[in-house]
């Protein structure tokens, strides 16, 4: 108990680190969520205690810190945003620049605490159909050093802990349309040239190597990695107040993707998601129940199978707080998040949580038996519209672990072009 709780100190100092800088002039940082700027006389609900007055400067001087793509102006900027193991923040140089008052072409880089390496280029035609559809292309690179293994299965062991070091590019097109301000549809479609596994690297590396704890049977695609033809359609209603801070209101998402192997090394497939998260304020701003459930289901033919590094984990920051990032890893995937928050300050909210989920061979197995449970307790910064700063700290029978984070507690970590095609990242 006493190393989490140093741990967390040192992890607050970081998080007042990043709040001052956010007070600091310079380039607006970058954010993916849509209407994460809130009109003029939308305000925070009022917190339990008087805040302290160090907290509301802070907080009012960072309104520039949240800025969502499209109203990004032209020039340089700072890249932000977070990949599961990556650490608690990547940050590096990108630059805006629109032509015409048509098309728009953006570049960016970033590295993250633990020294990932992320990059992508993107052209895109924004207000097509009266502003109803934007259609593009990008192309992305990343460079996962540390990316946890354990093996397949709700029963692996945490002593199977390996990692692996992952890194590929995809060449996409991207459209999306709006039908109305709370439904939207996306697609893509892309490439994926044979991505490259190796041996982890970087700081603070004390696990076995992926490649030498596990063979084609205990983590399929490990010796045959594979390009893919990929394509994936999104359907998405949406009506919470805020997407970066959510205090009412609903998410529901569904998607269908397949993944096409080039390579004919046996591991073509195809992949529903459904999500769905609803937040209900109990009687008062003040206190609000935040609930999320999703399901990753998959399906092969005869003969194919899934890349280990392609099937759904579950894990860490966003699903299973009690565990490592991609603690657990199958072809079929839940996962249940109920979180109470409470506004202690008007710009500090307190929560306790429990998780609960599991992973499994197939869609029948997916009951509600033998579930992978954590719970615990957090913090989160945050102005009218987005969480600036998130603490966990999560307990499972694996002990402590505790996560600090820029964005929403069931916010999926993504790169530049939304959720990550491969590998599977939760």
């Amino acid at each position: 108990m006493f190393r989490i709780c140093h741990k967390i100190a040192l992890d607050v100092r970081m998080c007042l680190f990043v709040l001052l800088t956010a007070i600091c002039p310079g380039p607006v940082m970058a954010q993916d969520a849509s209407r994460d700027s809130p009109p003029a006389d939308v305000v925070p609900a009022a917190g339990t205690l008087p805040e302290p007055m160090i907290l509301k400067k802070v907080i009012n001087a960072s309104g520039d810190l949240v800025s969502n793509r499209e109203n990004r102006d032209d020039g340089p900027y700072v890249q932000t945003g977070q990949v599961t193991g990556a650490g608690w923040i990547s940050l590096g140089p990108g630059y805006r620049k629109q032509f015409l008052d048509v098309a728009v072409v953006d570049v960016s880089a970033a590295v993250s605490w633990r020294l990932y390496r992320a990059a992508q280029a993107r052209l895109e035609i924004p207000h097509l159909a009266h502003d109803r559809l934007s259609v593009g292309a990008q192309v992305t690179y990343q460079d996962l050093l540390q990316v946890n293994y354990f093996g397949l299965g709700n029963q692996s062991q945490q002593s199977d802990r390996s990692a692996y070091r992952f890194n590929n590019l995809n060449v996409l097109g991207v459209a999306s349309a709006r039908p109305s301000p709370r439904l939207s549809v996306k697609a893509r479609i892309g490439w994926v040239p044979r991505p490259d596994l190796s041996t982890a690297t970087g700081r603070a590396l004390t696990v076995s190597n992926t490649m030498d704890k596990f063979s084609e049977i205990s983590a399929p695609g490990i010796t045959t990695e594979s390009s893919f033809l990929h394509g994936d359609v999104s359907v998405a209603v949406d009506w919470r107040d805020h997407a970066g801070h959510p205090t009412h209101g609903g998410l529901y998402r569904a998607t269908g993707a397949g993944y096409s192997d080039r390579s004919r090394t046996g591991h073509s497939f195809q992949r529903v998601e459904m999500e769905a998260s609803q937040y209900v304020p109990l009687f008062t701003r003040q206190l609000i129940l935040a609930l999320r459930a999703w399901e990753v289901l998959s399906r092969t033919s005869s003969g194919q199978t899934i890349p280990f590094y392609m099937m759904p984990s579950l894990g860490g920051q966003n699903t299973l707080r009690g565990y490592y990032d991609y603690r657990f890893h199958d072809s079929d995937m839940q996962a249940f998040n109920a979180e109470l928050r409470w506004s202690l300050f008007t710009h500090l909210d307190a929560a306790a949580f429990a998780d609960a989920g599991k992973v499994a061979s197939s869609v029948r197995a997916l009951d509600f038996k033998n579930l992978r449970t954590s719970y615990g307790f957090g913090f989160r910064v945050h102005n009218a519209a987005a969480t600036l700063v998130r603490l966990d700290v999560g307990h499972s029978g694996e002990g402590w672990h505790m996560f600090v984070k820029l964005s929403d507690a069931f916010k999926r970590s993504s790169t530049f072009s939304g959720p990550t095609v491969v590998p599977f990242v939760p």
